[in-house]
């Protein structure tokens, strides 16, 4: 129940009238001691606001803290799918790889297959020309 500010005021000039009335020196030391009360009062209301203050400082910094921990696990979750989406992409290019590699095989093959036909076509012709040259030889010897 907390006391008005009229009723604050009221209280204080009735304390003031009855302080008033006593004598001098009995009269300084209540004073005085009224004066230690009230600073005192006015202290613990100081830090009672201040504890408040720091209390709520103090929530917000969870709130933002908080705010961080998702945008952290947030741009974590981005990260491991953009990773995911990376790894996708090398086994794409993998097998891209692996098709240009058989398309590579298969060319060399038929090369090969073109290389030894022209190996046997030499052959041949190399056969046929010894022949015919022999055939003009045994021909030029006959006949001389």
């Amino acid at each position: 129940m907390a006391l008005l500010q009229e009723d604050i005021d009221q209280i204080q000039g009735i304390v003031k009238e009855i302080i008033s009335e006593l004598p001098e020196v009995l009269n300084a030391n209540v004073r005085y001691e009224i004066d230690l009360r009230e600073r005192t009062i006015r202290v613990e209301e100081e830090l009672k606001h201040q504890r408040e203050l720091m209390i709520t400082g103090f929530n917000q910094m969870e709130k933002r803290f908080e705010q961080v921990d998702k945008r952290f696990e947030q741009m974590r979750e981005d990260m491991s799918k953009r990773f995911e989406q990376v790894d996708k992409r090398f086994e794409q290019v993998e097998k891209r790889f692996e098709q240009v590699d058989k398309q590579l095989e298969q060319q060399h093959k038929e090369i090969m297959s073109i290389h030894q036909e022209i190996k046997l076509q030499m052959r041949w012709s190399f056969g046929v020309l010894l022949g015919v040259g022999g055939l003009v030889v045994a021909l030029l010897r006959v006949t001389t």
